[in-house]
């Protein structure tokens, strides 16, 4: 069983920065896909960020590229979401997720087989 918790999330003014994390516990987190999406109130989860088992391959949605990069490190089993250049449509519940199945995986469809609880996190003007 993969437990992941995340963690970073809070309030920041447009412009701002944050940088999420989310520590895994209980598998072999070298191994997995990871990702980051985010759901605001009202709107579907998106796609926010993944990244491949080694970290050698980043993929991004189109609008946070530029502003968010996702990177991990294998020996504190976490990864990591920094958020730079926050603007207001930002605001989300940011979670983490896990994909074991990495034959198949797809970063932004999955499947993802752990979730975390998610951070919140809110970008005011």
């Amino acid at each position: 069983q993969v437990q992941l918790v995340e963690s970073g999330g809070g309030l920041v003014q447009a412009g701002g920065s944050l940088r999420l994390s989310c520590a895994a516990s209980g598998g072999t987190f070298s191994s997995y896909g990871m990702g980051w999406f985010r759901q605001a109130p009202g709107k579907e989860r998106e796609f926010v960020a993944a990244i491949n088992w080694s970290g050698g391959t980043l993929y991004y949605a189109d609008s946070v590229r530029g502003r968010f990069t996702i990177s991990r490190d294998n020996d504190k089993n976490t990864v990591y979401l920094q958020m730079n250049s926050l603007k207001p449509e930002d605001t989300a519940n940011y979670y983490c997720g896990a994909s074991l199945q990495v034959r198949i995986w797809e970063p932004a469809r999955g499947p993802y087989d752990y979730w975390g609880q998610g951070t919140q996190v809110t970008v005011s003007t």
